[in-house]
């Protein structure tokens, strides 16, 4: 259920960028009459959009572990979504070019910080939970892969990959592990840790 929520909320959250987007650069380039044309062919997608994107995005939060240092960012962020959205509604009302383009702004700044923020939570995690000498494969994963991969590899949280699913081996595996690959960054792990966790990921998590 987690990751099909996950999945919906990231396509609501392009959807909705690029309604507000369009909606924006029609304002800024004078262009009312389309503009007005616009937001009234797509009042009812807009709504169900933007319902989607409060209701999953709230889901989501309800799924996170509370605790980090870094907590602070996601409040910043819900109070830029917050905020962003009666800044929108006045200026599109009012045909206010500042206000429009300020709520886009925070929109779009709102989504890099949630990303930020899931980055640092799970380094700051991997600091605290590792002890520097360990090479148990399953407290390592645990500690440097759980929170976004989940015990079982499936979580999803972020974007992350199941698992279970890759046909990576031990070497693959440890390769992403050293020096990360796409959003997900490297772990703050040695050499020897990290083929700890390659071989628990192979062995227990994809069951080979």
């Amino acid at each position: 259920m987690y990751k099909g929520i996950l999945h919906t909320h990231y396509l609501v959250v392009i959807l909705f960028l690029f309604i507000y987007v369009i909606k924006t650069v029609l304002l800024l380039s004078n262009k009312t009459d389309l503009l007005a044309k616009f937001s009234k062919k797509i009042k009812v997608p807009e709504m169900i959009v933007s319902f989607l994107f409060l209701g999953t995005g709230i889901y989501l939060m309800t799924q996170l572990p509370f605790g980090s240092k870094y907590d602070y960012l996601l409040w910043i962020k819900l109070v830029m979504v917050f905020s962003s959205i009666p800044i929108a509604v006045i200026g599109f009302k009012k045909s206010n070019k500042m206000l429009a383009a300020l709520s886009l702004l925070l929109i779009t700044g709102s989504f890099g910080l949630a990303e930020v923020y899931h980055k640092k939570k799970g380094i700051a995690k991997t600091i605290e939970t590792t002890n520097p000498e360990s090479t148990d494969g399953k407290s390592l994963y645990l500690a440097n892969c759980g929170l976004c991969h989940g015990d079982d590899g499936k979580l999803g949280m972020s974007g992350a990959k199941d698992i279970t699913a890759s046909n990576l081996d031990v070497s693959g595996i440890k390769e992403i592990i050293m020096h990360g690959k796409g959003a997900m960054p490297a772990a703050q792990v040695n050499e020897e840790q990290a083929n700890a966790i390659s071989e628990y990921v192979n062995s227990q998590i994809k069951g080979h």
